[in-house]
This record gives structure tokens, C-alpha cells and sequence, in this order.
């Protein structure tokens, strides 16, 4: 009766260990229960929740379009000019031009009468810049508005101006040295440089040829476009594959070139989990589960395969989500993916990555059952090598009495 009683006590002592977590077994660090009864003071929420609202959306056909087409920012939607010709160059405050009126005939307010005829009847005024308002000055003219207008808007104004007093007044600017015309290159490029645009107009990947081109690999490479107060960002190899991005430049543009190394990352029931690179310019979900080492087939549960990713509320309502219950302008979203359904395949193969997406591959219930039981067997294992412990232990002290 006593032994029973012995290998009841020790058996519970045993389940005690094995499923309380109990300071005397093996672990790597301190307990739960000790960091929280060492610390001296608790910042917590109810249940420890994080408290990080989020929208729970299962990747489908419905879905699909809006990812696709929210994934990548466009140039040419945001700035035009992908195609047409060369947009004229207006002038600008510190452009330094020459003027020259012709007039039809002698006599007139610039060719004297006993000039007679002499080839041209024009006179060249000496060369000026359009100052800091934005003007340039004509005798008989007074000062012109010329800054954000074309060559041919202020030939005509001058023109109309005069008609009155010279005879068939032609007007004809020459553009000697631009100075607003120029745009700024920067980041990795082999030599950053303000560069003065080419008349006959330049688009971004000349700009950024002018500049050296790219000190980086340009899978990896993101172009930003600035332009009054607006900015716009693709990758390199967008512009360099589809033309309607390579957009004409303007004056005034800044042009950031940054190499930004695109990750995501993998966690739970992955063949490897940590952070994986891109490696190529388009990667899908698919691909991504794949480099990640697929799901492990004893513990991973297919129908729970889980994307976390920050959404514009713009594109959550085309989800038909409720935006309502939010109030910044990026949404937590878990995309989920059902990989039990055989289409779904087809699906995560056309659900694209983005740069700092998580991956979570959940276990499946089963997994915990495991887990529960093999806790359980290695509490009756111990328990049932008791009696044999208590026997050898009796053998040893009547070994030492004797």
C-alpha cells in the first residue's frame, strides 16, 4: 500500500514537472513566471492582447484583381507623359536669352529711314537674364513676363506689343544658357550631378544614363520621381521594360535612385523559416512558400496559410471590407490562403509579394494533440520506471548497512 502510494505522488510530481514547466527541467533561459514576478513594474492589457485591430481577407478570384493591380505605382498614371512628343521647355528665373526684332522695312521704330535696306533690318538687343520676377526687358516693350512661359508664347507677346509702333515687328529669343531647366540625380548613380535638360527633350532613363547610370543592381533598384510636391516610386526594371514608364522629364524634377534590398518573412510550419530576398523583380506567394521550403507535411495546417501586409484603406474597401472602424490611411490586412482547395495553387500563383510581407504557416490541430501526448507518455514513462528506482535504491542502502 505504500509503494502504490509512493508511485502515485511520484507520478503526479512527474505530470507536475512535465506540464507546469517547472524551474528544475532543462530550458535555455528564465521562465515566464520569473520575468514577470522579477519585473518591478507592469505595463499589460487584459489577456495580454496586442490590441492591433486587422481585417482578415481569403485570398479568391474576387480579390485577386485589386492585389495584382495595387502592387505596383505607375509614372505614367501619376505624372503622364510616357508618350507624345517632347513637352516644351518653359523659361526661368536665371535663363540668360538675346532678343532680336526684324522689322519688314526701314524707317521704322528700330531701323532708321536712311538705313535703307540692308539684309535682315534687325537689330540684336544685348543679352539678358530673366530675373528673380520672373521678367525680361524690351525697349518700347517694358518688362515682359517670361518665367513658366515658352520661347514661342513671349515672341508672340513682344510682338503684339510693338505692333503698334514698328513695322511688322518679328520677334526671335535665343535661349543662350538654362538655368532652370535642369534636373537632380541622385542616390546610386555612378555621378549624381544637376544636369541641364536637352531642348529637344529627355526622358528618365536618359537623365539617369547622363548621370553614369546605376552603381546597382537594378533588379533591385527603385526610381523616385519628385515633382512639385508630388512623388511617385517603380522599379528600374519597370521603366526599363514597359515605355510608358520612361516619362519626359521636366524642369525642376528631382530623381532619387535607391537600392532597396526587397525581403519578406517566413515563420511557423515552413520547411525554413527567417528572411528570404526577393532575388526577382516580380515574386508571388507561391514562389515565396517555395524559397521558404514549403509547408512541412507533419505539422503544417494547408487551409491556415497566413500573409500579414499593410493595405491602403482605398484598397481594402474594393475588398469589400469596412474602413469605418479605422482611422489611418494604412490598414492591417491577414490575407489567408486555403491550400486544401486544389485551386487555390493557382491562386497563390498569381497573388503577388511585397517588400516586408510575413508569411505564417500555422500547425495543424493535430500537432498540439501530438505534443500533448507525448507529454503524457513521457510522464507514464517515468512513472513506470518508479518501482524499479525504489528497488534499486532499497539494493543499494542494504548493500551499504551490510
Amino acid at each position: 500500500m505504500r509503494f502504490r502510494k509512493d508511485l502515485v505522488r511520484v507520478s503526479g510530481v512527474a505530470l507536475a514537472l512535465a506540464i507546469g514547466g517547472c524551474s528544475t527541467l532543462p530550458r535555455s533561459g528564465p521562465a515566464h513566471q520569473a520575468v514577470e514576478k522579477g519585473a518591478s513594474q507592469r505595463v499589460t492589457t487584459p489577456g495580454n492582447k496586442v490590441g492591433i485591430d486587422y481585417v482578415l481577407v481569403d485570398i479568391n478570384k474576387s480579390v485577386l484583381p485589386y492585389v495584382t493591380a495595387a502592387t505596383k505605382s505607375s509614372l505614367a498614371d501619376g505624372f503622364g507623359m510616357g508618350r507624345g512628343s517632347a513637352p516644351a521647355l518653359p523659361l526661368g528665373v536665371g535663363d540668360i536669352v538675346q532678343v532680336s526684332i526684324f522689322e519688314a522695312g526701314s524707317g521704322g521704330l528700330f531701323i532708321p529711314a536712311d538705313a535703307g535696306s540692308r539684309p535682315g533690318n534687325f537689330i540684336t538687343l544685348p543679352s539678358q537674364r530673366v530675373d528673380s520676377t520672373g521678367t525680361i526687358t524690351v525697349p518700347y516693350a517694358g518688362r515682359v513676363p517670361a518665367a513658366g512661359r515658352t520661347v514661342a508664347t513671349v515672341q508672340t507677346d513682344i510682338e503684339n506689343t510693338l505692333a503698334n509702333r514698328a513695322i511688322e515687328p518679328q520677334v526671335l529669343i535665343t535661349v543662350e544658357q538654362s538655368r532652370s531647366a535642369e534636373v537632380a540625380v541622385l542616390g546610386d548613380v555612378n555621378s549624381p550631378a544637376k544636369l541641364e535638360l536637352n531642348p529637344a527633350g529627355e526622358r528618365l532613363l536618359d537623365v539617369i544614363s547622363r548621370a553614369g547610370g546605376l552603381s546597382t543592381p537594378g533588379i533591385e533598384t527603385y526610381i523616385t520621381l519628385e515633382r512639385r510636391g508630388r512623388t511617385a516610386t517603380v522599379l528600374f526594371d519597370d521603366v526599363v521594360n514597359n515605355a510608358n514608364e520612361n516619362i519626359y522629364v521636366l524642369p525642376g524634377d528631382t530623381i532619387y535612385v535607391d537600392r532597396e534590398r526587397r525581403t519578406y518573412l517566413a515563420f511557423g510550419a515552413t520547411g525554413v523559416s527567417g528572411r528570404f530576398d526577393f532575388e526577382e523583380s516580380d515574386l508571388t506567394l507561391g514562389e515565396a512558400l517555395g524559397k521558404a521550403g514549403g509547408l512541412l507535411d507533419n505539422q503544417a495546417d494547408p487551409a491556415e496559410v497566413l500573409l500579414y501586409r499593410l493595405v491602403p484603406r482605398r484598397e481594402v474597401a474594393q475588398y469589400g471590407g469596412d474602413v469605418t472602424k479605422f482611422h489611418d490611411d494604412q490598414i492591417p490586412v491577414v490575407f489567408r490562403a486555403n491550400l486544401r482547395d486544389p485551386s487555390a495553387f493557382f491562386a497563390v500563383q498569381r497573388f503577388p509579394m511585397q517588400d516586408s510581407d510575413l508569411i505564417y504557416v500555422s500547425n495543424a490541430e493535430s500537432v498540439e494533440l501530438t505534443k500533448f501526448l507525448t507529454i503524457v507518455n513521457n510522464v507514464s514513462t517515468t512513472a513506470s520506471g518508479v518501482p524499479q528506482d525504489i528497488n534499486d535504491a532499497r539494493n543499494a542502502i542494504r548493500a551499504i548497512g551490510d
